[in-house]
């Protein structure tokens, strides 16, 4: 009589130690977890530093023209009236070969 009970207090004691390790909501889900927040939480500082970056360029080019300026001849190319734009190009294919 008490072998049975045994066996099955010792199946039951099995399936939730399955549980435990290896099922839904189980430690190996939880360490999955854990490691997940850890790479969100580095991304998310680097996206912060990133926002805090952009944040910092918006309130200079709101504040100071020449700012502004220096911006738009950098990146839009821009050429007051009785300036002369001049592009210098480094071209590597004019090198002569052996």
């Amino acid at each position: 009589m008490q072998r049975p009970v045994l066996l099955a207090l010792l199946g039951l004691f099995m399936l939730l130690q399955y549980r435990l390790w290896l099922g839904e909501g189980g430690i190996a889900e939880r360490r999955s977890l854990e490691a997940q927040v850890v790479s969100d939480s580095a991304e998310n500082q680097r996206l912060t530093r990133r926002n805090a970056a952009l944040a910092d360029r918006v309130i200079e080019l709101q504040d100071g023209e020449e700012m502004l300026e220096a911006v738009a001849r950098e990146d839009l190319g821009l050429v007051r009236e009785g300036e002369e734009f001049i592009l210098f190009v480094d071209d590597k294919s004019e090198e002569k070969s052996p």
